[in-house]
């Protein structure tokens, strides 16, 4: 296993920057607002050939300030645990303040290698800001700014100077990764959805609607399947979010459903499907994402036989635009039915990742022509040449023509279904494009 850092500090000393600088990402979310921050999250460093897992956390704050203080505290521990390396990162400007002497202390008597970064110390003329926190006597202390990268390569050569030698990481998102995208409308149960799957308490869980502000990503693996799990924020109607750090999060919302294979679409089973919730869906099927309808709180609602149908009948006429998507009737909080949902996960992974061999297909293609052929367009007769799938994920095809702009969208869509019905791909978005042959003039007369 490659070694796992954890920063750890009081809010806005600056740990989410430092973490995106050290991970060359912008995976955390950061904001001069303190506590964005409330879940675990992890990201991969390499560094003179070296590479370690690091985990950013929340900021430690009093019960009494925050409400999330507990839960964001029970993160930390759960970071601490796992480290083998803790980083304290302090803010210069601030100096030295009695709590980071105490966190100091309590962090020092884990007897884990512990290092002290202090942040926001902008070069070695502003280097005199350390002078109060040589008091700690910490071995390890270094002036840094997160911001400029003042002093990020001497953190990084000590930090991967105390590694064992020929640790290395392992590449936890190989190809057979598939990524998992957890979506919805705020409160939906999102996080609690993926600590059920993690079987572990990985991420805060609160009844107040926007708990979770940052797309965290885990990692599981479950019968030989890896699995990269993203949890979002919750997205809400565009002219209801009114708080800069709320639209942040629903970018990097959206921005998941890039990166995905499949989007979990997570409802509430009390309020039934909404407008949002099928925004969303919308959301995913243009990203070209396979999709998954999960009707959570199934225990919070009375039954009986026909309940199940109702439901599933709402959900396709109200998304119409996705009847492929299968739909599972849920309870993250009981577990109910959450055991079908990696099973459901691998079987439309392997329709989205489906390749048609290209004579297959132009039989195919020759047999719906001939079946139903495509009609006249001003006049002229519409001919389809040949089709080809150019890429997977989802499968996505081009069946070259004389008439594009000839071509219907009802044909279109008789076309795509015709397909299914033929390879089987139930479960999966399928993009057909039509383009003009090469060449291709047609004969005088148009005819």
């Amino acid at each position: 296993m490659a070694p796992i850092v954890a920063i750890i500090g009081r809010p806005n000393v600056g740990k989410s920057t430092l973490f995106n600088r050290l991970t060359r990402t912008r995976d955390a979310l950061v904001d001069d607002q303190p506590g964005v921050t409330r879940d675990r999250h992890y990201g991969n460093v390499v560094w003179n050939d070296r590479s370690f897992v690091l985990i950013d956390t929340g900021g430690l704050t009093e019960p009494d300030l925050d409400d999330f203080a507990a839960p964001v505290r029970d993160q930390i521990s759960a970071a601490v645990r796992d480290a083998d390396i803790l980083l304290l990162l302090l803010d210069g400007k601030d100096g030295l303040l009695p709590s980071d002497q105490e966190l100091f202390l309590h962090l020092k008597q884990l007897e884990k290698p512990l290092f002290v970064a202090v942040n926001k110390v902008d070069g070695p003329e502003n280097e005199d800001l350390l002078a109060d926190f040589y008091a700690l006597g910490s071995d390890y202390l270094f002036p840094l700014s997160a911001e400029h990268r003042y002093g990020v390569g001497d953190l990084l050569d000590a930090l991967v100077a105390r590694f064992p030698a020929g640790t290395a990481e392992p590449d936890e998102t190989t190809a057979e990764t598939i990524r998992i995208a957890v979506v919805g409308r705020p409160n939906v149960g999102k996080s609690s959805l993926i600590n059920r799957l993690l079987g572990q308490e990985r991420l805060v869980v609160s009844a107040v609607p926007g708990t979770t502000r940052d797309a965290i990503d885990s990692i599981c693996e479950t019968d030989g399947r890896a699995y990269q799990i993203m949890d979002t924020a919750g997205i809400r109607k565009k002219g209801k979010v009114r708080r800069k750090i709320e639209k942040f999060s629903i970018i990097k919302a959206l921005q998941s459903m890039n990166r995905c294979h499949i989007a979990l679409i997570l409802f509430d089973a009390v309020e039934g499907i909404t407008d949002q919730d099928v925004t969303i869906a919308g959301y995913a099927l243009e990203r070209g994402c396979g999709v998954l309808f999960l009707v959570n709180k199934w225990d919070a609602i009375e039954k009986d036989h026909r309940t199940t149908k109702i439901y599933t009948e709402q959900v396709r006429d109200a998304a119409k635009f996705l009847p492929f998507a299968p739909i599972i009737t849920i309870s993250a909080k009981t577990g109910l039915r959450v055991a079908r949902i990696f099973p459901a996960v691998n079987a439309v992974f392997k329709q989205y990742t489906h390749r048609i061999g290209t004579g297959a297909l132009n039989r195919m293609f020759a047999k719906m022509v001939h079946k139903n052929p495509p009609a006249l367009h001003k006049g002229r007769r519409v001919k389809l040449f040949y089709a080809a799938q150019i890429t997977t994920a989802p499968p996505t095809l081009v069946a070259f023509t004389n008439q594009p702009e000839g071509i219907h969208f009802s044909y279109k869509r008789y076309l795509i279904n015709q397909i299914r019905e033929a390879t089987g791909l139930d479960q999966t978005p399928i993009r057909l494009f039509f383009r003009k042959r090469r060449g291709y003039k047609g004969r005088p007369g148009g005819k």
